[in-house]
This record gives structure tokens, sequence and C-alpha cells, in this order.
């Protein structure tokens, strides 16, 4: 009986010494181990849109989908490597975004986009709800880099006509095209 009561003892021991551990594990946990965040901020101004109103499921389906695709562009442009934009983008955009990438692989370089902040306004949502036209407002931080050496900074601010369409389980970018004005 007594051995019984001090392996318990002894095995509550290991289980507060664990807990303790893992307690300051997750206290520290964000000071050690974060990384900023990188997320794109999107907001969607849909008060101006016609012929139809976006349903409140749709806006927030368009601003998830949207700033999903703006994190894998990002991601793309910095490997090299288009496979993060599959199932994103379709069509125009697609193909200019994998010439792009394929671009600057070829020329050794890589780039980032960092800190970006996209303001969307939907000005056209097809009546049949099969095509939304968005107009963004798009400031980043973009850098090309030649290896881990930084070439080039700069902070932009760019138009972009986007057209974006329904896909099986998510909106899909098809069009993003810069434009000087709107």
């Amino acid at each position: 009986m007594q051995s019984a009561l001090r392996n318990a003892f002894h095995g509550w021991r290991r289980i507060r010494r664990c807990l303790g551990v893992s307690a300051l594990l997750l206290l520290f946990a964000p000071c050690v181990f974060s990384a900023p965040d990188s997320a794109p901020e999107v907001i969607l101004n849909a008060m101006n849109v016609g012929p139809r109103t976006i349903e409140p499921l749709t806006q927030r389906s368009i601003v998830r989908d949207y700033k999903f695709g703006w994190a894998n562009l990002a991601q793309a442009f910095e490997s090299n490597s288009t496979g993060a934009l599959n199932g994103l983008f379709a069509g125009t955009a697609s193909a200019w975004l994998n010439d792009a990438v394929n671009s600057q692989t070829r020329a050794g370089l890589t780039s980032r986009y960092l800190n970006q902040r996209h303001k969307l306004d939907a000005v056209f949502y097809a009546p049949e709800g099969d095509l939304i036209e968005l107009h963004d407002t798009a400031e980043y931080d973009y850098q090309i880099l030649d290896g881990s050496k930084t070439i080039h900074t700069e902070h932009s601010v760019v138009r972009y006509v986007v057209l974006m369409t329904p896909g099986a389980d998510r909106w899909v970018i098809r069009q993003l095209q810069s434009v000087p004005q709107f």
C-alpha cells in the first residue's frame, strides 16, 4: 500500500513538473517563437455596389479569400514557387503571376510584399452572383533581394481592378490588373 502511495505521489510530482514547464513555455512562447504578423489587412466597402447587394456571409468569404490570395502571392514571390498560387488564381491573373514568378526565378532574384493593407471597394456584383468587380487600393512595402541582400526597397500604393468568381469552395481571383487611377 505504501509503495502504491509513493508511486502515485511521484507520478503526481512528475505531472506537476510537466505542467509547470508547459505553462512556462506557453507564457514565454510569444516572445521567443512568434514572427511578426505578415497577414495582409483587407477591408471591404460594399456600400456602393450594384446592381445586387452582397450578403454578409459572401462579404466575409470575399475578404477571407482575397486576403488568402495575397498572402499566397507574397509567399510565391518570396519562395520563387508557384505552388502556393494553385486554386486561388485563374485565367489572366494566374498566367501573369506564374510568368512573373518564373521570370524572377530566371533572374536569380526574390521579392517580398510586406505590411500589406488593401482597401477594397465593391463596384459591381452580377445579378446572378457569379462575378464581382473590386477596386483595390493596395499599400505595401516591396523589396527585391539578390540572395539574402536587399537591392531595392520601396513603399508602394498601387490600384488594382480585380475580378473574382465563386469556385467550388472559395472565391477565385481571375483578373488582377494594376491601373493608374479608378
